[in-house]
């Protein structure tokens, strides 16, 4: 079966983003047991509420426990890039909607991975690590770029997702309460502030539509075969938030219920990164989505060599709620973790082990073979390079692919791709690209090195990095840096090439009749430089020795200047006169040149009239 997707009959393959049913009722529970929590994402635009939402489901519980310290039972629960809900608290707050029933999972994990990580980097088996995801949008702002580009994610990892729309209390007169229902708030709303939310809604709607999705409010959903659920909240004023994780769970509990018991057997989980912790070493945080591992089991992971097994040495979480990404050396030891939890693993030999990677548990030979064997074909990435392209570089192989698809969408070639942080080697290889258009490396939520940051700075080459946590952001940035680059190069050329040009020499304008002569003209198509040969008639008359406007000197006048030449080898009132229109001649080998270039409409003209002279004697001039 495709990762991450269930086997029963209840996916809708022909539309992988909603889950069916027969039935509408999203709160009812099936009667399973033995299965583990959902995992959830939380994705969405930047400043739209994800950390609002994450920050009040964590403090959901501290009412429930006496000591953060002694983190008992219904508190909630930091693991290592996680923040799991527990069963009973849920109950408690979603008890109002579920009319009686309960829910039969242990709890919800919530993915909370440090902030340069990418929900499109964190997969399991080749899907997406979470069971099911909130996408959050600004009520107020609508759909922006991280919002299509999640939707675009999470249709291709086929996750179902719920839409979280949030900042409800800034629509005009919307009146909120701590911790309440949206269920009940929406009843307690002025026509007025109902008018305007409805109309925000619509536009969301809209909106969602243009990208393939029907969206329908979650109370009003009948059948989840063609609708996504929105739920109106509020993270600030904790307004909605039952709402919300009812739904999910619901949803979690009613279609995925078979991936959800898959929790017996050997252990599997994703790796989020490594890192050197004081006192442990070298380890690994990873989210363990099924099966269980036990201090001193046999791992299988993926390196940059291939498959490696090595041994656990030790099991550990962050002591009390301690934040993940700053423990310190607060860990606690334990003997065994289940899934789905996070936690830290420290062993030998992590040296290379890639991030975004599967960590498999082996008991037997049979299985170390295989699990060497997937991670063998797990550390291939399935990226096409071509001897001539860009650089990219990512902290994680799903990341990495993630953006070689998209720049292979938009046909940018890649000619080589890398996991880890940007060095000063990256620099150079980016510097050996033939096309300087490809001179450019794109880094995705993966640093740049100091040194690697001098290089490009003091590159004569003119190597380009562009960095960044998001993908449209890289792709945009490229964009951007390619059309200013084609500019300076075709400025570069334009100053190197003789460019088609015709002045108009003005009357009166005579400053000097020969030795040189010195005339007043306009340039009325192209560009002319010191240097150039000029045509009367069809024959060259002489050449440009100076520029001049007042008593500035000028290494070139433009179309619509008028200026003052100096001009070797004419005498005015013989080979020229006031009056005359005079063509800059231009060398075959320019010609070809020029023949490839972007011309303007006046200076095409004069091109294809220098063709015609040329041709007259030498049919092939130019070709």
């Amino acid at each position: 079966r495709t990762a991450r997707t269930p086997r029963h009959s209840n996916w809708d393959s022909g539309s992988p983003m909603v889950l069916r049913t027969e039935k509408s009722e999203w709160y009812e529970v099936g009667q399973m047991s033995g299965r583990r929590q959902p995992i959830v994402a939380v994705l969405g635009h930047v400043d739209h509420g994800k950390t609002s939402l994450l920050d009040h489901i964590r403090g959901l519980g501290k009412d429930a426990r006496a000591s953060v310290m002694d983190r008992e039972a219904g508190g909630i629960t930091q693991h290592i890039g996680a923040t799991e809900v527990p069963a009973d608290i849920l109950n408690a707050l979603c008890e109002p909607l579920l009319g009686g029933k309960t829910f039969d999972s242990p709890g919800l994990l919530f993915i909370d991975t440090p902030g340069h990580h990418s929900f499109s980097t964190l997969r399991s088996r080749g899907g997406s690590l979470a069971d099911i995801a909130i996408l959050v949008v600004d009520v107020m702002e609508g759909a922006r770029p991280q919002t299509i580009e999640s939707l675009r994610v999470l249709k291709e990892a086929k996750t179902p997702f719920v839409i979280a729309a949030n900042k409800i209390d800034r629509i005009h007169g919307w009146h909120s309460e701590h911790g309440r229902s949206m269920a009940e708030a929406m009843g307690d709303q002025s026509k007025e502030a109902m008018g305007l939310f409805e109309q925000r809604y619509w536009e969301l709607v809209g909106q969602f539509a243009e990208h393939g999705f029907n969206i329908d409010r979650y109370d009003r959903v009948t059948d989840f075969t063609k609708d996504i659920a929105l739920v109106p909240l509020s993270a600030r004023e904790g307004e909605g938030i039952q709402d919300l994780l009812a739904v999910v769970i619901g949803l979690a509990e009613r279609y995925l219920a078979e991936q959800l018991t898959d929790i017996e057997g050997s252990g599997e989980g994703t790796v989020l990164e490594m890192k050197e912790e004081r006192g442990l070493g070298k380890t690994l945080d990873v989210i363990l989505h099924r099966g269980s591992i036990e201090k001193g089991d046999e791992i299988v992971l993926v390196t940059d060599d291939g498959g490696r097994a090595t041994r656990v040495k030790g099991l550990f979480t962050p002591r009390g709620m301690s934040e993940m990404r700053d423990a310190g050396n607060r860990w606690d030891a334990s003997d065994a973790a289940h899934a789905a939890s996070g936690l830290k693993i420290s062993a030998p030999d992590l040296d290379g082990v890639l991030a975004g990677t599967t960590l498999r548990v082996v008991h037997t030979d049979a299985e170390r073979t295989e699990a060497l064997a997937s991670a063998h074909e797990e550390s291939k990435l399935s990226i096409e390079l071509e001897e001539e392209g860009v650089c990219i570089k990512a902290d994680t192989v799903g990341g990495l692919e993630a953006l070689a698809k998209e720049l292979n969408a938009i046909e940018v070639p890649i000619r080589m791709a890398s996991i880890g942080q940007v060095s000063r080697r990256d620099i150079r290889n980016t510097e050996a690209a033939s096309n300087p258009l490809h001179r450019v490396i794109m880094a995705f939520s993966t640093d740049i090195l100091p040194d690697a940051v001098t290089e490009v700075e003091s590159s004569e080459a003119g190597a380009k990095h562009i960095g960044s946590d998001i993908i449209y952001r890289i792709l945009e940035e490229h964009e951007e840096w390619v059309e200013q680059r084609s500019r300076e190069l075709e400025e570069a050329s334009r100053e190197l090439v003789v460019y088609p040009a015709r002045v108009l020499l003005l009357p009166d304008h005579t400053f000097r009749v020969s030795k040189p002569a010195v005339v007043g003209v306009r340039v009325v198509a192209g560009r002319i430089h010191v240097g150039q040969y000029l045509l009367k008639e069809e024959r060259r008359i002489g050449r440009i020795k100076s520029i001049r406007s007042g008593e500035n000197s000028m290494k070139e006048a433009l179309q619509g200047d008028e200026v003052a030449i100096a001009i070797e080898g004419v005498t005015v009132g013989r080979q020229i006169d006031e009056g005359d229109s005079l063509l800059v001649d231009v060398p075959e080998s320019h010609a070809k040149k020029l023949r490839k270039m972007e011309l303007t409409s006046a200076e095409q003209d004069v091109f294809d009239e220098l063709l015609a002279i040329h041709r007259k004697e030498d049919h092939f001039w130019g070709r």
